[in-house]
């Protein structure tokens, strides 16, 4: 839709935010490449997806259920990783996000989704030699110190996925939006949102460190909990709940999006007599003023 989309009350504004939406800087922060994973499992009243709290004490929106995600790392397209994706390949993921000799190359937004929903959650897009998915971190106390080892850097996803036995499923792995950071905020991130199926029976360990809490919400009680106030999202959020609403089942939600085009969203930030609005156009091209390439170094984060 056009027009004001979204607004956030002055009194959770930051002092002077209000004041420096007016003030788009003239060189705007380079977008720095992000991926975002929304895991969805298939549920008695429908498809569900997995929200997690951040921290109060997180620099990016403290207290908001997110999906999982952060920033797309040089290690994402290290070619050891890549050699044991299975079901997509990096030709095919360039022409799916239209990133063609880019740096980072297309498919490491898809191994970065992977790897995040694994140390976010526990949960890993794989399969073993037999074809099956493995059990969860929350099952298995093999997956749960495998991703201890990965978050504490003490190895790397590929020997994680060794030590396993197990190659990451990239057939499970739909691309369904993209999000870039307006341009007045200092800290911006070009994210790319990506859908795919767990069995029924998934559960989530969190990163104590990052997360709170962790919930399996069917997209409509999610939006019906954001609107009562009991569960805080953030715009990109919101959107995304809204898109995969009205499906039968997961299967059905992951076809719907398999050819559909994502366009690039620059939501742009206004003040309003309240507060500070976003405004997203329904058209938006998939060429806008700031989606450039970026180095990986860059903080972990989510798109406001």
């Amino acid at each position: 839709m056009s027009g004001r989309d979204f607004e956030i009350p002055a009194e959770r504004l930051p002092p002077g935010f209000a004041e420096s939406i007016e003030r788009v800087p003239e060189q705007p922060a380079v977008p720095r490449p992000a991926a975002t994973i929304v895991l969805l499992r298939d549920g008695a009243s429908g498809p569900e997806a997995l929200l997690l709290r951040r921290v109060r004490s997180s620099g990016f929106v403290p207290g908001a259920y997110v999906f999982p995600g952060g920033r797309v790392d040089e290690s994402d397209a290290d070619p050891a990783l890549v050699s044991r994706l299975d079901g997509l390949t990096p030709a095919r993921a360039a022409e799916r996000l239209g990133l063609h000799d880019a740096h980072p190359p297309a498919v490491a937004y898809y191994l970065a989704a992977v790897r995040e929903a694994f140390e976010e959650t526990g949960i890993l897009l794989a399969r073993s030699p037999g074809g099956s998915p493995p059990p969860t971190a929350a099952e298995s106390a093999a997956l749960l110190a495998e991703r201890d080892a990965l978050l504490a850097d003490e190895r790397p996803f590929a020997e994680v996925l060794d030590r396993l036995g197990l190659r990451i499923d990239g057939s499970v792995l739909e691309y369904v939006a993209h999000w870039i950071t307006p341009l007045v905020e200092p800290r911006r991130y070009d994210t790319r949102f990506f859908a795919a199926q767990v069995p029924p029976h998934s559960e989530a360990v969190i990163h104590p460190s990052e997360m709170t809490d962790a919930r399996w919400l069917t997209p409509e009680a999610a939006l019906a909990a954001c609107d009562a106030g009991d569960l805080p999202m953030v715009f990109p959020t919101i959107r995304t709940l809204e898109q995969l609403g009205g499906f039968a089942s997961v299967r059905e939600v992951l076809d719907a999006f398999a050819q559909r085009p994502v366009p690039a969203i620059l939501p742009r930030l206004v003040r309003t007599p309240t507060g500070v609005g976003l405004e997203v156009e329904d058209d938006e091209q998939t060429s806008v003023e700031g989606a450039v390439e970026a180095p990986p170094s860059s903080p972990e984060g989510h798109l406001p």
